[in-house]
């Protein structure tokens, strides 16, 4: 099958999705969390892993290494799949999201513009002002074993603009 033939340029009433990766680093006990920039869009001020959108000659595990090292110059072992999210934000375009654990062997990570990088204990980690997403899968995806099979999450929001995560089970 040709790339004519794959129907890309269909896109006359269907809905749309934007490529991220998410990814979040363990060091022992630890958890790497970005707290974003304040100036930033999107969640200023609020912690997260690290990550962003997949380039167009990228496939979402390149992306996710890729991410990782530009935005905490790790390099990491034990890259897995732990989630896909596919988020309804109420708008013309959607977001699917490919949510990885890694492992690094250093603790040293760079200064970036994205946000302020902090190694948080596992345990503690709800107690900071995460993503709102965060408190519902980042114990569940830091549990998981290694070929344990990734979430399947749809994410929407509700008339109050309140989250609403339902996983495929």
């Amino acid at each position: 099958m040709g790339a004519s033939e794959q129907g890309a340029n269909a896109t006359q009433g269907r809905w749309l999705t934007i490529p991220r990766t998410l990814c979040f680093v363990t060091n022992g006990d630890d958890v790497l969390l970005m707290k974003r920039s304040p100036h930033k869009r999107i969640f200023p001020n609020r912690y997260n892993g690290v990550g962003g959108h997949i380039e167009r000659d990228e496939e979402p595990l390149g992306s996710a290494k890729r991410e990782i090292f530009e935005e905490t110059g790790l390099n990491v072992r034990n890259l897995w799949l732990r989630a896909i999210y596919n988020i309804d934000a109420n708008q013309t375009t959607g977001i699917v999201l490919f949510v990885f654990t890694a492992i690094s062997d250093s603790r040293i990570v760079v200064a970036n513009d994205e946000g302020t990088l902090y190694w948080i204990p596992k345990n503690q980690a709800h107690q900071f002002d995460l993503v709102e997403d965060l408190p519902f899968i980042l114990p569940r995806i830091l549990e998981m074993k290694p070929m344990d099979h990734p979430l399947f999450v749809h994410v929407s929001y509700d008339s109050d603009d309140c989250i609403r995560m339902r996983f495929a089970e």
